[in-house]
């Protein structure tokens, strides 16, 4: 085949060449699609060399047959009888058509291994955006996005009013964008790959703040993998999920509180292990990149990407999930189960005469809170606030000093067709000077159905929820109206323990997504608040008082809020 090719290939110049004989000069130029030969440049077009017309072969009348492979192939002894007859310039005419075609076949060659060398690398758009890798599989790369434009249509929205030079306690309703995220992926050697995510929306695009995922991994086995850089820690089946795939727009109060307020991208090493029916991951990691806030991260506002005098060392945790299917019979009839647990260490920063550093403040000196808020997502202003749970000096008697914290979770999730219920419960243990035993809980539950048959997917790395593919694509002649799916929840959280005040909450949430393509998502929910008991919540600095978000915290008691949140979510 490949002979039939290249001769192909020659026949076609040939025949080009002789039709352009009036040419002094010809450039031969290869489409590398279609291996149709041009003499002129153009789009996917590889340049062969250049051809030169000889002036003795013009004026001697070379036969036509040299262009035409012959019907049958002369014997030896014909070849002999033809040479003795044939004048001398004959001669040298079929020599030199003979080193042209050999200096042909030798462009093809040429031109040939070009083409090998293109082909090495091949591009498509698929499921992890517009992808490139190379033929043998060594290297490949990545790129990936996401927009999520949101609203918020706050139609109860009943605290009480603000006083003094307080701002209003009501949340506000408007439109913005919550997520928009651009990174790249890839691997390298087969076995190494690695990710680097920046959102500008995030921390109003400063640089700490934007990073996601800024890492490193080896594959050990097709199961086994290290990672090193920033990256999330491993704890709850909802914040595994990437939040291109919830079930709400919002994750639940209780993962919002414990998990991804405080900032779940943190630096350090781990190690996962995942196969179809069992997932663990570990990790040893410090503080995120840049503080999401300073009380959260138990640092200044540089977070961990500018130490100073006055941040003290870095704080660390040790982190870890077990999860698995127990019991499944394919991808859409299975029950997961998992547990997490971590201990991270908090680290408050004391002047040299032993006050506190941005004590009343919502950070500066370190210490830690936990604050919530309502699921909603613009708005995303906190009703719950434990304040800084380091207050007072080192002579203070009654000081309080958060040293470190403890996080438990257990986690279940069913998917029977297209039918889903998840559920969760999370307790932080709190410890330190002033502490005995305080633990801050929450839980949610939830159902969800999809009216077009589809079936919630299964990430198996990740051990939690993965993209929908639709059974029939949306389409504007009607023959597909992408998935549709609605969903029903419970959420509770309780930060009222002990000397901790930070109030307690619970709510319902109704979804309706839309799925037209497995890239876009459309989601509308309805969230109501059941009952904002904020009573006790700090309302002065001896009590961890965090100026006016706790003023706003305190005048959430007995609240009333509703709201109507929309979002769309674009990815690639």
């Amino acid at each position: 085949m490949m002979k039939l090719f290249r001769l192909t290939l020659a026949t076609t110049a040939l025949i080009n060449l002789g039709v352009l004989s009036s040419a002094y000069a010809l450039d031969l130029y290869v489409d590398t699609k279609t291996k149709q030969i041009f003499a002129e440049p153009g789009p996917g077009r590889v340049h062969m060399g250049t051809y030169e017309k000889s002036e003795k072969s013009a004026k001697t009348k070379a036969p036509q047959s040299v262009l035409v492979a012959p019907a049958q192939t002369p014997t030896h002894e014909d070849r002999t009888a033809e040479t003795e007859h044939k004048p001398a310039g004959d001669r040298l005419v079929r020599l030199r058509e003979k080193a042209e075609k050999e200096q042909l076949k030798n462009q093809v060659s040429v031109l040939e291994e070009r083409v090998k060398e293109v082909e090495k690398i091949h591009g498509n758009f698929d499921d992890r955006g517009l992808h490139w890798s190379t033929k043998d599989g060594n290297f490949s790369v990545s790129m990936n996005g996401r927009i999520q434009p949101a609203s918020q249509y706050n139609f109860i929205n009943d605290p009480d009013p603000a006083f003094g030079a307080s701002t209003a306690n009501e949340l506000n309703s408007g439109m913005n964008i919550r997520r928009a995220r651009l990174g790249i992926e890839g691997t390298f050697y087969k076995i190494w790959d690695y990710k680097f995510e920046y959102d500008f929306s995030r921390g109003n695009g400063t640089v700490g703040s934007g990073i996601t995922d800024a890492f490193v991994r080896l594959n050990h086995t097709d199961a086994l993998s290290y990672k090193l850089g920033s990256f999330k820690e491993p704890f709850s089946l909802e914040e595994a999920a990437s939040n291109r795939y919830l079930t709400f727009i919002e994750r639940h109060m209780s993962v919002n509180s414990f998990v991804d307020n405080p900032n779940t991208y943190k630096t350090g090493i781990g190690a996962n292990y995942a196969v179809k029916r069992f997932q663990t991951g570990i990790a040893f990691q410090t503080e995120p990149i840049g503080g999401w806030s300073s009380a959260s991260t138990s640092v200044n506002a540089n977070g961990n990407q500018n130490r100073n005098n006055g941040s003290g060392d870095t704080g660390w945790q040790g982190i870890g999930r077990v999860s698995g299917r127990p019991w499944m019979i394919d991808d859409t009839k299975f029950f997961h189960v998992g547990v997490s647990a971590g201990h991270t260490d908090v680290n408050t920063q004391y002047r040299a005469d032993g006050t506190m550093v941005g004590e009343g403040q919502i950070g500066g000196g370190g210490g830690m809170s936990f604050f919530a808020f309502p699921g909603t997502n613009v708005d995303r202003t906190n009703i719950l606030n434990t304040g800084n749970l380091s207050t007072g000096a080192l002579s203070d008697p009654n000081r309080r000093q958060v040293t470190s914290y403890d996080r438990y979770g257990a986690e279940s999730w069913f998917v029977y067709g297209p039918f889903s219920a998840q559920g969760e419960y999370l307790r932080t243990n709190i410890n330190g000077v002033g502490y005995d035993s305080e633990h801050l809980t929450g839980y949610y539950g939830f159902v969800s159905y999809f009216l077009t048959g589809e079936s919630k997917a299964y990430h198996v790395r990740n051990g939690a929820a993965n993209r929908i593919k639709p059974n029939r694509p949306f389409h504007w002649n009607g023959t597909g109206w992408g998935a549709w799916e609605v969903a029903f929840g419970y959420d509770y959280i309780d930060m009222n323990s002990g000397v901790i005040k930070g109030g307690r909450a619970d709510m319902v949430r109704f979804g309706l997504n839309w799925y037209p393509h497995s890239n876009v998502k459309f989601q509308a929910n309805v969230i109501h608040m059941l009952d904002i008991n904020t009573a006790g919540t700090p309302t002065a600095n001896a009590n961890g008082y965090s100026g006016g978000a706790g003023a706003r915290t305190h005048g959430w008691n007995n609240g009333d809020l509703s709201a109507f949140l929309t979002q769309w979510t674009i990815d690639f």
